[in-house]
């Protein structure tokens, strides 16, 4: 029988050994691994250097035949990343979630990489099935980052289709993909909330991403909310103390702001995505929220069920506490039962961190920080789930 997702899926475990070799074999992807290991040395020999690595990945998959073999190998560098590049690690709410049941978990977006990986930690660390991850084509520039994205259960976004007939048609794809996961495969799903992170420290669901999912709709025998409601969309916020990636993002914030553009380099996303995999978090913390039910019939009240869900459970740091008051003042009055997280970075590294950056950049880097704070404010009498 044909597949009618086999060009956006995540490998099966049969296909895990030829993906593999393909990847060994294949010298740009050797020396992507290479740069990345042993940083200048490998672009001035790099004949020499990707044999070793070849040899060194050739050990390390040894014996992997399946999808979960390879997640056992990125839960080992995970195990280390964290120990290395966070404070702590925290979760919450994932109690209250069925573990039998497969969850659509719609999260807010600050990292490329770092979102779905602290997700899928945090579902590891609870006993869970780990989730297929939404991933869009834009950043799967070679065919190994496609083959390496989907040995991770990675499923691909087509955003780079030309043509709104092509646009719908993919989109259509995909949905009908992430409803096949959940609803025949019994696989949950990731997925962030808009396209594209939330630069500004600002979390908005864009209801376009709703509008998609509900392209899987047979509208001849199901409501819109019915349909919401058996996908069993599950709002998660994540928050880091610090945004490893925050003097990148102030940066292009600041062009945006003078400029009224900017441009992307060529390899901009894959330098963020090492930012964010190697910088400093400090404390990090995965929040899961409710199911959604079936009382919606727009696609903007689910967004704004999401937003509601995220912010509120939103874990704030000390360092977004500094930042709000070294932009609004020191008199600002923040309610006590907003702070829910110890910190692990002092306010005189946090300020330091700041004053690294250029002059221009440092308001937009408070930002950042701040507008989690901010956002949180109007809700700020409701009922906040503990961290």
């Amino acid at each position: 029988m044909s597949d009618p997702f086999a060009d956006i899926r995540p490998y099966r475990d049969d296909e895990v050994a030829p993906v593999l070799e393909r990847l060994l074999a294949d010298d740009e992807f050797l020396g992507a691994i290479a740069s990345l290991r042993m940083g200048r040395v490998a672009a001035l020999v790099p004949a020499l250097v990707r044999p070793l690595v070849r040899f060194g990945l050739a050990r390390e998959v040894r014996g992997v035949k399946d999808i979960g073999g390879v997640q056992d190998i990125i839960k080992r560098y995970m195990d280390r990343m964290i120990e290395s590049t966070t404070g702590g690690f925290g979760i919450s709410g994932l109690e209250q979630l069925d573990p039998e049941r497969p969850y659509l978990f719609m999260s807010n977006h600050r990292d490329i990489a770092m979102d779905p990986a602290f997700t899928n930690y945090a579902l590891h660390q609870g006993g869970r099935e780990t989730v297929r991850i939404a991933i869009g084509d834009n950043l799967l520039t070679t065919p190994w980052a496609s083959d390496l994205m989907r040995l991770n259960k990675s499923f691909i976004v087509k955003r780079s289709v030309s043509g709104p007939r092509e646009l719908l048609a993919a989109s259509k794809n995909l949905a009908n993909y992430i409803q096949h996961s959940l609803q025949v495969e019994n696989a949950p799903i990731w997925i962030a909330q808009r396209e594209g992170r939330a630069k500004d420290g600002v979390d908005r669901t864009e209801p376009a991403i709703i509008k998609m999912l509900s392209l899987s709709r047979d509208k001849r025998n199901e409501e819109f909310g019915e349909h919401i409601g058996k996908l069993n969309i599950v709002p998660v916020s994540i928050s880091y103390e610090l945004d490893p990636c925050d003097a990148l993002k102030a940066h292009e914030l600041c062009e945006l702001a003078s400029a009224g553009s900017y441009e992307k380099g060529a390899q901009e996303d894959i330098a963020s995505i090492g930012q964010g995999i190697a910088g400093d978090k400090g404390r990090v913390h995965v929040s899961f929220g409710s199911p959604l039910g079936s009382e919606f019939s727009r696609a903007e009240e689910v967004a704004a069920e999401v937003d509601r869900q995220i912010i509120q459970q939103y874990c704030l740091h000390p360092t977004n506490l500094q930042a709000y008051h070294l932009l609004h003042g020191p008199e600002a009055v923040i309610p006590e039962d907003l702070y829910l997280e110890p910190g692990d970075c002092t306010a005189a590294d946090f300020s330091a961190r700041i004053d690294a950056m250029p002059e221009a950049h440092r308001p937009y880097a408070l930002a950042i920080y701040a507008n989690a704070v901010v956002t949180k404010l109007p809700a700020a009498e409701d009922s906040q789930t503990s961290c």
